[in-house]
């Protein structure tokens, strides 16, 4: 008798043994890693609303090896999976059935980073970028821009609207929509411009986005960064003066060639609210995205006596400031040589 349940005790603990491995395999399939990526990296894709499982799943299978087709089957079976939602996801080197499903059924996507650079003029350009990083529709977001009374609600004209979009790097979510994205680059706008920033714009007599449209011509006059807080000074001066900003990269916005080395007299004729030759005070709004610190360069700009300013003839990339027109018109003068001599039109 003895025996005889020591037997029985032995088959049965043989049985949990195998009971167990089984299972142990089978959660190893269905669950933990049944797709392997080939190279030991992760691997990202972008779900457009018209693809399906199949084609997610064929190009999946470029980059990971399924253990096991059956387990996955069965899976999706099991969880109801038949679409993927829309979304860009990043999935790890190893990633189980069960976890891949969840965040395709749900639409978990991986956030993604958009940035904006100082290099965008329009919101043609900026809305370009959104619609090459972005699932939603470009032409969707000039007409955002572009509408009064959207803009409105963030305290902005069509003429200002791209001072909502302050260079940087965001976490955003591919498929978001035009409004959302707006809805987050003015929270980002506020978190900028705190009661420190407001302040210091109040006492310029500048709103916000007239501090963006001045930082955006400065901004354009140079990439040096020590010259920025200097030439913002002496455009406030002319402003404070009322005397015409004069300032070239306006004339080049309000012309529509970026590519322009030289402006000439023919150029500073032309009819726009955005040449500052032939109007008073600032232009509608920026002509360009302008960086944060730039920004920071108008709002901390130093006290000092400067009116005019002149491209260095050495072409250094730096500028020749002066007080006096006569100071001014001697060095824009060897300027014009210097130009002539090495032939830039």
């Amino acid at each position: 008798m003895k025996r005889r349940n020591i037997i029985i005790l032995s088959i049965l603990a043989a049985l949990i043994l195998v009971i167990g491995g089984f299972a142990a395999k089978l959660y190893y399939h269905f669950s933990v890693s049944n797709f392997v990526s080939h190279d030991g990296e992760t691997h990202s894709y972008h779900v457009y609303p018209d693809m399906t499982a199949d084609s997610l799943m064929a190009e999946m299978l470029g980059d990971y090896e399924m253990t096991s087709e059956l387990a996955w089957c069965l899976h999706c079976h099991y969880l109801k999976y038949e679409q993927p939602k829309p979304g860009y996801y990043r999935f790890a080197a190893e990633v189980g059935n069960r976890e891949l499903i969840r965040r395709l059924q749900l639409g978990e996507e991986t956030p993604m980073r958009l940035s904006f650079t100082q290099s965008i003029r329009t919101p043609e350009q900026l809305a370009g970028l959104m619609g090459r990083k972005l699932l939603l529709d470009s032409a969707e977001v000039v007409q955002r821009m572009k509408d009064k009374e959207y803009m409105a609600h963030f305290g902005l004209t069509p003429e200002t609207a791209v001072c909502l979009f302050i260079p940087n790097t965001y976490e955003v979510y591919w498929t978001m929509s035009a409004d959302q994205l707006f809805a987050r680059m003015y929270k980002e706008y506020q978190r900028f411009w705190n009661e420190d920033r407001l302040a210091k714009a109040k006492q310029l007599g500048l709103t916000p986005a007239e501090v963006a449209t001045l930082a955006s011509i400065v901004a354009s006059e140079t990439n040096k960064k020590d010259e920025h807080p200097i030439i913002a000074s002496l455009y406030m001066n002319r402003l404070r003066k009322g005397i015409a900003l004069q300032a070239c990269p306006t004339v080049i916005f309000a012309v529509g060639d970026f590519s322009l080395r030289r402006v000439l007299k023919r150029h500073l004729r032309i009819e726009s609210p955005y040449n500052t030759y032939t109007h008073r005070g600032l232009p509608p709004g920026p002509i360009r995205l302008a960086r944060p610190d730039v920004i920071d360069a108008v709002l901390n700009a130093p006290k000092t006596d400067y009116l005019y300013m002149c491209a260095n003839p050495d072409f250094s990339g730096t500028h020749v400031f002066s007080s006096t027109y006569a100071k001014h018109s001697a060095v824009a003068r060897q300027y014009q040589r210097e130009l002539n001599h090495r032939k830039v039109k």
